[in-house]
């Protein structure tokens, strides 16, 4: 198989000289070293003057979840809840004996 030429979708009016040369893995030993990138909505990012404040927030708001766990939850068991008494029908007053 034969590879086709890739066709050249460059605009005429683009200058290759004005563009100058660009630099290969420019951030390769940032993304090795694991560069975690987390988008804030708008408000939040209000909330926030730089980096650092931001990650001193959730510094402490992962020592206070650590610091209070969870309260342990109630296990109810149906066995052990009381079952309501069985309700009996009255027999209307008058209709039960009386023969016609």
């Amino acid at each position: 198989m034969s590879k086709a030429k890739a066709k050249d979708e460059l605009r005429p009016e683009y200058d290759l000289e004005a563009l100058g040369h660009g630099v290969t893995g420019k951030y390769f030993r940032q993304a090795l070293a694991g560069t975690n990138l987390v988008l804030l909505e708008p408000d939040v990012a209000d909330a926030f003057p730089d980096a650092e404040a931001v990650n001193r927030a959730l510094r402490l708001l992962i020592d206070v979840a650590a610091s209070n766990p969870p309260p342990a939850r109630r296990r109810t068991s149906r066995s052990s809840r009381p079952r309501p008494a069985a309700v009996v029908a009255k027999p209307k007053r008058g209709s039960v004996g009386r023969g016609s």
